[in-house]
């Protein structure tokens, strides 16, 4: 058999499965990549939802702090201000 066929013929049986390995694992590794960069986006949308919550109870309890500390008149009917259902609390509850 001929030399430049040979180096021809271990080029094709060598080079090609790892020509396609390597589209594999670029494939597989875009993948992952891809699910990550989603992975981020969600884990950011959370934390900027639990932010959000986070200041509005930090709000509630700065006006249960002052109802706390009030002494005047106005305590008893900011607290019966609080017991009135808020808009959106009862959708939430359902």
């Amino acid at each position: 058999m001929n030399p430049v066929a040979m180096v021809f013929i271990a080029a094709i049986v060598v080079g090609l499965p790892t020509i396609m390995l390597m589209m594999a694992f670029n494939r597989f590794f875009k993948f992952r990549e891809r699910k990550l960069e989603i992975e981020a986006l969600n884990a950011a949308e959370k934390a900027a939802q639990y932010a959000s919550r986070s200041s509005e109870l930090e709000q509630r309890v700065r006006v249960l702090e002052q109802i706390a500390t009030d002494r005047g008149a106005e305590t008893a009917a900011q607290i019966e201000a609080l017991r009135k259902p808020r808009i959106g609390t009862e959708e939430q509850a359902q």
